[in-house]
């Protein structure tokens, strides 16, 4: 894995049996997608965020469809060991015209959306008061499936090249003298924004584009996000997603202090 440590993703190329379940799972977003909750709906209706809308076993598999198997699938088994869950899979969909300004977004968070790709790193939660930032969720890795083949140029992933080393600094100062249990009360926004500046000045920004059957693993810190859908022909791009939560589990005996200590 020393790829996914230095950069801190991997693309894996074609492999027909993940191209196999992800046909079938696509299946299943597109029933999803046809009544969507109104939740589930943003930007104004470019994307379907999906999140939890797969309904597949602890191993990945969804009913009446294939295992989830695959070099990219033993890739991600490998960073964290046996005994572990995956979690029910995030459908994320894009929608020609990707992003459109939504009610939910006001115009400083549409900006960032259109000119940053929304960066982000997962299991940042707004749960603090002034909606300010603490780690709710420890993830062991990021799996992303693409379910279909989308228009050339449609709202590709984006990954800032070796973007987790900086984040792992950050949250390691902040957090590193503290037992796991008390992560979640912290206020991480001040750090995490200042780290966020930093990959935008200092990593490449990667477009990450990729076709059903190909897949990629994302370290769990790296800062990602969407990129607009621009001129790409009209469509829909389809992305399942594993995060399964690291919190608690003791996954190769390391607990959830591997989180900020594992490659």
């Amino acid at each position: 894995m020393a790829d996914l440590g230095d950069q801190g993703w991997i693309r894996f190329s074609f492999d027909r049996r993940l191209a196999a379940w992800a046909a079938h799972a696509d299946r299943a977003a597109l029933a999803v997608e046809a009544a969507p909750p109104p939740d589930m709906m943003r930007c104004d209706g470019t994307w379907f965020v999906g999140v939890n809308a797969l309904a597949n076993d602890a191993a990945g598999r969804l009913p009446g469809g294939p295992p989830l198997d695959g070099a990219a699938v033993a890739a991600a088994r490998a960073l964290v060991g046996t005994g572990f869950a995956f979690d029910r899979a995030q459908a994320s969909v894009c929608y020609t015209n990707y992003p459109r300004q939504g009610g939910e977004e006001d115009d400083a968070a549409f900006r960032f959306r259109c000119d940053r790709d929304a960066a982000h790193v997962d299991g940042l939660h707004r749960v603090m008061p002034g909606r300010r930032r603490a780690v709710r969720e420890v993830h062991g890795f990021i799996l992303g499936i693409p379910l279909n083949d989308p228009p050339e140029g449609a709202a590709p992933v984006t990954i800032w090249d070796g973007s987790h080393h900086i984040m792992r600094a950050a949250f390691a100062d902040l957090l590193g003298d503290l037992p796991p249990d008390q992560w979640g009360e912290v206020d991480v926004t001040a750090a995490y924004q200042a780290a966020r500046r930093r990959c935008f000045e200092t990593c490449k920004r990667r477009l990450v584009p990729a076709l059903r059957g190909e897949a990629y693993l994302i370290h769990r810190l790296a800062l990602h996000g969407v990129a607009p859908w621009g001129n790409a022909p009209a469509g829909r791009r389809a992305i399942a997603y594993f995060r399964p939560d690291l919190a608690g589990a003791g996954w190769a005996g390391q607990g959830d202090g591997w989180w900020l200590t594992a490659p």
